[in-house]
């Protein structure tokens, strides 16, 4: 099958339930038993939870009353993301042995660009099984994978044999791949917006295909010219291995709901600190101020500010984030307050690097040995 645009070999890999996976690691008691990382407590929250509590119903972000409720002999942990942070270290060593094209997503998953790779295997199956046996073997742990001639294809790819397992989708299988899938499993259509596209008709790739880029637009809007271009293959998003930030945050969760805006400055303070400490890290400033407030009954509010100029001071971030929380009464006790700040100075510098990726990419029809 012949594409107007350039292939390329990417692999995504994404380890399995890794946080509840490394807890078992270091505790080998823990396997076999129903296990969630996170709180137990009526105000905790599941971070993340294993295969056999999965089976309850148990999974992330629900509360951790809930998830006691689902399965009562539920096993719960307290997260240890310094741990997490050095496994995940490790599994990135594994895969700068095969490419320094590597974009981690989060601490268990990442993009790995093989078109070119330093093992000369033509193959990107192999090397995914390569990478997957090695961090089997020196890590102790186990990690899918799909791989295809995108980004987005791959992503989709590697949740369908979960765990342990792995899913190529070669160049002349992608549109049949693509026509057959459910909408939900399309990277990017989350369950509102899958909801919106059943009322619509749109079950499967192949309905998603029947519409035209302006039907797309009018009832998605941006997402639209990107719907109708991922069904059909396209998704030219290239592997960044320096991952620019588009925004930098900071929240916290509170073991007392906070019902006077007194104590919810004191924390902000607190936050706006965190939030200075992380923009100096990574040298950046932005433009738009957004507050995050969540509430008792988890109901999330934002609100936002843009200001002519770039800021990255504690008083400054304070001083509009303050503002923004007198803008309107809160509607409910809080538990939750975060301050982050984006439109970004690092803008212009994507940019440049999107052009010195597109005059880099590869250009002609390669042959796939995948």
């Amino acid at each position: 099958m012949e594409f107007d645009f350039p292939l390329r070999k990417i692999i995504h890999v994404d380890m399995d339930a890794f946080y509840a996976s490394v807890e078992e690691l270091d505790d080998p008691s823990l396997k076999g038993k129903p296990l969630a990382v996170g709180g137990g407590s009526k105000r905790g929250v599941v971070s993340a939870a294993n295969y056999e509590a999965r089976k309850f119903g148990v999974r992330s972000a629900i509360s951790g009353f809930l998830a006691r409720k689902r399965c009562p002999e539920l096993i719960f942990v307290p997260p240890r993301f310094d741990r997490y942070k050095e496994i995940s270290k490790q599994i990135r060593a594994i895969f700068y042995e095969y490419t320094d094209l590597v974009e981690p997503l989060s601490l268990d998953e990442a993009y790995l660009d093989v078109t070119q790779n330093k093992k000369g295997n033509p193959s990107a199956s192999m090397i995914a099984e390569e990478i997957r046996a090695k961090i089997l073997k020196d890590v102790g742990l186990s990690a899918s994978a799909g791989i295809s001639i995108n980004k987005f294809i791959a992503k989709v790819a590697s949740d369908y044999n979960k765990p342990n397992g792995q899913k190529t989708v070669p160049p002349e299988e992608v549109l049949g791949f693509l026509e057959v899938l459910d909408i939900r499993k399309f990277y990017g259509v989350g369950k509102v917006t899958a909801e919106r596209m059943y009322q619509l008709g749109i079950f499967t790739g192949k309905d998603l295909k029947t519409k035209d880029v302006e039907f797309l637009t009018e009832h998605f809007g941006k997402s639209g010219s990107f719907y109708f271009n991922v069904v059909r293959g396209i998704h030219l998003s290239t592997v960044k291995p320096n991952r620019i930030a588009k925004s930098v945050g900071a929240e916290r969760t509170f073991s007392d709901n906070l019902t006077s805006e007194i104590f919810m400055l004191e924390k902000l303070e607190n936050i706006a600190t965190e939030l200075e400490r992380r923009l100096k890290k990574y040298d950046v400033s932005g433009k738009t101020i957004t507050l995050k407030i969540k509430y008792s009954d988890f109901t999330t509010q934002t609100r936002s500010k843009t200001i002519p100029y770039y800021i990255s001071a504690k008083d400054l971030i304070l001083e509009t984030a303050k503002e923004l929380l007198y803008q309107e009464k809160p509607k409910d006790s809080v538990r939750l307050l975060g301050i982050s700040l984006n439109n970004l100075n690092t803008d212009k510098k994507e940019k440049k690097q999107q052009k010195t990726e597109q005059k880099n990419s590869i250009s002609v029809q390669l042959k796939f040995e995948f």
